[in-house]
């Protein structure tokens, strides 16, 4: 019975979770920063300069190219270890070298509204090696309207 409940569970959040995990593989070849053991010591302060958007409207089955941008206000390199679309419709890059103190850098991302409608708000998790917390969220919403 449990097997039944976890494959069911498994197969519920498989189409929102594959795109996403192409994004993941990209972290690793980033090692060195943030390892298993996490050396605080080598944590930095970011600023998000813009890490909420609305993008208004579209027209179902178009994709939005999205940007979010972000400036090292430490004095270490920023690594962005990984980041996480919360739904399979978004996908998103990380910078593939560490962001220099003072230097800006940005996430690059892609909305696919195929069959979507209504108002949409979507999600963007990036981890980094910064003080406080490395979790970051990043958001934008866009109204899909149907063809």
């Amino acid at each position: 019975m449990k097997f039944m409940i976890l494959l069911a569970a498994v197969l519920l959040t498989a189409s929102c979770k594959e795109e996403a995990k192409k994004d993941a593989g990209a972290a690793p070849t980033q090692a060195g920063m943030i390892a298993e053991k996490v050396d605080s010591s080598k944590f930095t302060t970011m600023q998000w300069i813009d890490s909420v958007k609305d993008f208004g409207k579209i027209t179902e089955g178009q994709k939005l190219e999205v940007l979010f941008r972000f400036k090292n206000t430490g004095d270490k390199p920023l690594v962005i270890e990984s980041v996480r679309p919360g739904c399979g419709c978004t996908v998103a890059d990380p910078p593939k070298e560490p962001i220099a103190p003072g230097a800006e850098g940005e996430i690059k991302g892609s909305f696919d509204s195929n069959g979507k409608s209504g108002m949409q708000h979507k999600s963007i998790y990036v981890m980094a090696n910064t003080k406080g917390s490395q979790s970051h969220e990043i958001s934008f919403t866009v109204d899909v309207q149907k063809k």
